[in-house]
């Protein structure tokens, strides 16, 4: 079953990790216990057979049990419940062979090393359920052993002790693991508490309510920041709903139009009997109307695949002075009818890599663009030149100019300035949208000039192709 509740998973997780860290502590006290216990009591043991040889080297004599439970008090508080005390001659019980010393068995290692004055510690296996811990000490004076003590104790109170301390470990074990658990998922739902209410935020935006944002924690945390990410993707929401309504509503009022005309002059000619040239001049004009619709159409469908990345490019070497010979070519009827002098400037034969049709349609719509708002006696020129890495094509003219809070809006679809809009020149207001569009799709850019009353100029940059002998 898979858990979806990051609250959840993170309790688990952090519980899990504790438990592990739990157990490995667990056992690596009890080891260090186990080994202290172990310790203290080989010390002890020794500190009771030190002073057991002390005495029996200044008596000369072998030194009874009441003694032995008198060092066995002074090193240990008290007697242990099952004290263990020997005392061997090496002479005599040290030289059999087959009979071992009453009390705890002698193993032949330990004998060995007493004999050679070597101390040695050994667990035996004793009457009752516990082992013993022995000790046999060897008394040595000049270097000669005199006597062997044996000294031990049970371990049944050092193994009580570990296994009250394993039981211990194991109630607080399972207690310390709840209180951790519950402590874990306490400070998760605190942590996560700015998510839920994010969430909560984040379902009562909707299209109409894009100017809403995500509240901040005030901490400047990663969940701030998670935030500031968020608000900053509904803005770019909100913009883009705002262009797409303002595009929605621009693209319907410039079908409008045309098709409003169409309709009324159709309505018109069929409502009672024409002669041939009446219909003739009707169809013309519907002929003019549907040309018009059927531009916008190509342009918008143009800037929709610009936008989605399908625009499509039969690239190729496109000869840019013979692009700007036929564009001139085709709006010199244009131009004279409105006494606007068209001219070829500075001329490079340049190619680009691009598609000709393409770069003809941006050449066509700066110049007509720069034909229709420049007042008669005016000129307009055309210029391509190199500049670096790029070709770059000017068209530059002498009318009304555009203010300089309106030069980033004139790219956008459907803006058309105010001085625009005051020359009563036709016109969509896609035109520098598409070559924006076009520019771009060819790797290249666009730049604009002017001042009003003054004219403008417009640069497209296009990169040139690199020449074989200019490659790294």
């Amino acid at each position: 079953m898979t858990i979806r509740s990051i609250r959840t998973r993170l309790t688990l997780w952090y519980t899990g990790l504790l438990a592990l860290t739990f157990l490995i502590l667990g056992v690596a006290a009890y080891a260090l216990v186990s080994y202290t216990l172990h310790k203290e009591t080989d010390f002890a043991l020794r500190s009771v057979a030190e002073t057991l040889a002390r005495r029996h080297a200044a008596a000369r004599r072998p030194l009874f049990p009441p003694e032995a439970d008198e060092a066995f008090r002074r090193f240990f508080g008290s007697i242990p419940v099952v004290p263990y005390f020997e005392w061997l001659d090496p002479r005599t019980d040290l030289q059999r062979e087959t009979d071992e010393p009453d009390g705890a068995p002698l193993s032949p290692q330990a004998k060995q090393n007493a004999l050679r004055g070597i101390a040695t510690f050994e667990t035996l296996e004793g009457e009752g359920p516990y082992p013993v811990r022995v000790l046999t000490w060897p008394v040595i004076d000049s270097g000669r052993v005199l006597a062997v003590v044996r000294v031990g104790m049970s371990q049944m109170e050092l193994s009580r002790t570990l296994s009250h301390f394993l039981l211990i470990m194991a109630a607080l074990f399972p207690l310390a693991l709840a209180l951790a658990g519950g402590g874990g998922w306490f400070f998760a739902h605190r942590a996560l508490s700015p998510v839920d209410r994010m969430t909560q935020a984040a379902r009562k935006i909707k299209a109409g309510r894009l100017h809403a944002r995500l509240e901040k924690t005030g901490g400047n945390d990663e969940l701030d920041r998670l935030a500031d990410t968020l608000n900053e993707m509904l803005g770019r929401l909100e913009n883009a709903f705002t262009e797409m309504r303002q595009f929605t509503a621009d693209a319907s009022h410039e079908l409008q139009t045309p098709l409003t005309i169409l309709r009324g002059e159709i309505e018109v000619a069929l409502r009672s009997r024409r002669s041939p040239e009446e219909y003739t001049d009707v169809l013309k004009s519907a002929l003019e109307e549907i040309e018009r619709i059927s531009f916008l159409v190509e342009g918008l469908l143009l800037l929709a695949r610009s936008d989605a990345g399908m625009l499509k490019m039969d690239r190729g070497a496109a000869d840019l002075m013979l692009a700007a010979e036929e564009v001139l070519h085709q709006l010199s009827p244009l131009a004279a009818a409105k006494q606007v002098a068209l001219l070829l400037g500075h001329v490079e034969p340049l190619e680009v890599s691009g598609d000709f049709m393409q770069l003809r349609r941006l050449l066509f719509n700066l110049v007509d663009n720069a034909v229709k708002y420049t007042p008669p006696h005016g000129t307009v020129k055309v210029t391509i030149e190199r500049s670096g890495p790029f070709a770059v094509l000017g068209v530059e003219d002498t009318g009304i100019g555009i203010p300089p809070e309106e030069r980033h809006k004139v790219f956008q679809r459907f803006y058309r300035s105010a001085d625009a809009r005051s020359q009563a020149q036709g016109g969509s207001g896609l035109g520098l949208s598409l070559v924006k569009s076009i520019a771009e799709a060819h790797g290249g850019k666009i730049e604009l000039e002017s001042k009003p009353g003054e004219g403008a100029v417009f640069r497209v940059y296009l990169p040139l192709p690199q020449s074989p002998d200019r490659e790294p």
